[in-house]
């Protein structure tokens, strides 16, 4: 197959966390399948751009991807140059694949497939999720579902989405899809020569970008109840929210045992996951978790909320902990397995087995791969 994946940022710009690394992990598994894959971007990372070439495929683990330029628009990622290359090369492929909502590349893609009557797969990746749309724009994102966003999700060939808590969202909100495939993302295994010792001091860790939804308020309030372990929180932040989780420290009386580590990638990133003794995502809403799975798959067991939606997977594997996002009830659960190291060990090897069998690409790939066979032999819904 000749696919076309159409996302409003990409590699380099891995300030945007989690799906740049989920999005290339797919393509770049779909390409060792023997597709063609294609990726449509912009070059927006941050407040600047990625030292990328322009209008020229640039092929990256067997993946030809093409930055464009932004113009009037850039905080939509709305680029008029991605707009004339989809007009006159949409044609050539046989599905697209459309990562994100409320941005324009997404929208743009949805309405010109339409209207050449060429499946595609949306991935919402997360933000049809009422509580997020409530707590941020929520007049400007209404408006975007009524103006947009409900005809094409009733365009898609099919709504793929990574959890089971993300569908539970979606019909909340009253959309009407044709057809929902729930496939989690998969993981990049970590490198056997990195592989390095817990700390001595009991040590939490919280890896992800620094934002409010991620629940790091509520993480720190719960340390009050692990009084052993220190707190490391690493991950962009791109808001300031860190002056604010530097109050919050200070008023829980733990502000001596939480440090942020800022970003970390590559081999920093694998290290830092294989010092902790148990991986924490206390997350108000979270459509996965690929941080998490990161974690299990280096042997570490995880405490999650019933909000991830990687939460049903650990119940299932015996890979850590769901607890409720409470302070207390989280501390309880943190300070449980911070006092059972032989449980550690059970739950680190079972979610170190979870993450090779289950969330593997190469499996994960098979199934995406299913799913766009079956919507090129079903006719448009559009």
């Amino acid at each position: 197959m000749r696919i076309l994946h159409v996302v409003p940022t990409y590699l380099p710009a891995t300030r945007y966390g989690g799906p740049i690394y989920s999005v290339h992990g797919l393509c770049k598994a779909l390409a060792a399948r023997g597709h063609e894959v294609h990726v449509f971007t912009t070059d927006v990372d941050g407040s600047s751009v990625s030292d990328v070439p322009l209008e020229q495929a640039v092929d990256l683990d067997g993946v030809q991807i093409w930055y464009f330029g932004t113009g009037l628009g850039r905080r939509l990622y709305r680029s008029p140059l991605m707009a004339r290359a989809l007009d006159q090369r949409i044609d050539a492929f046989d599905i697209l694949h459309l990562h994100s909502v409320f941005l324009w590349p997404t929208t743009f893609a949805a309405r010109l497939a339409q209207r050449r009557q060429i499946p595609y797969v949306l991935t919402p990746r997360g933000m049809l999720v009422g509580d997020l749309i409530r707590k941020k724009s929520w007049l400007l994102k209404t408006s975007w579902i009524e103006l947009f966003e409900r005809a094409n999700v009733r365009g898609a060939a099919a709504l793929h989405l990574t959890a089971e808590v993300e569908a539970v969202e979606i019909r909340k909100l009253g959309f009407k899809p044709s057809r929902v495939d729930i496939i989690p993302n998969g993981v990049d295994m970590p490198p056997e020569e990195l592989d390095e010792q817990c700390e001595k001091r009991l040590r939490v860790l919280s890896l992800g970008r620094v934002n409010w939804k991620k629940g790091l308020d509520r993480l720190i309030a719960a340390m009050a109840y692990v009084p052993q372990a220190e707190l490391v929180i690493a991950g962009n932040d791109e808001e300031g929210y860190c002056e604010r989780l530097e109050v919050c420290a200070k008023e829980a009386g733990v502000g001596d045992r939480i440090l942020f580590q800022g970003p970390v990638h590559g081999a920093a990133k694998w290290r830092l996951l294989r010092s902790c003794h148990v991986f924490a995502m206390a997350s108000y809403s979270e459509n996965f978790g690929v941080a998490a799975l990161e974690a299990m798959a280096c042997g570490r067991p995880v405490v999650v909320t019933p909000q991830v939606g990687l939460a049903q997977s650990v119940r299932e594997t015996g890979a850590g902990v769901v607890a409720d996002g409470a302070p207390e009830m989280f501390g309880r659960a943190l300070l449980t397995l911070l006092n059972d190291a032989e449980t550690r060990e059970r739950m680190g090897r079972a979610g170190a087995k979870a993450a090779a069998e289950r969330f593997s690409w190469a499996r994960v790939s098979e199934r995406i791969e299913n799913v766009y066979q079956e919507c090129l032999n079903v006719p448009s819904s559009c």
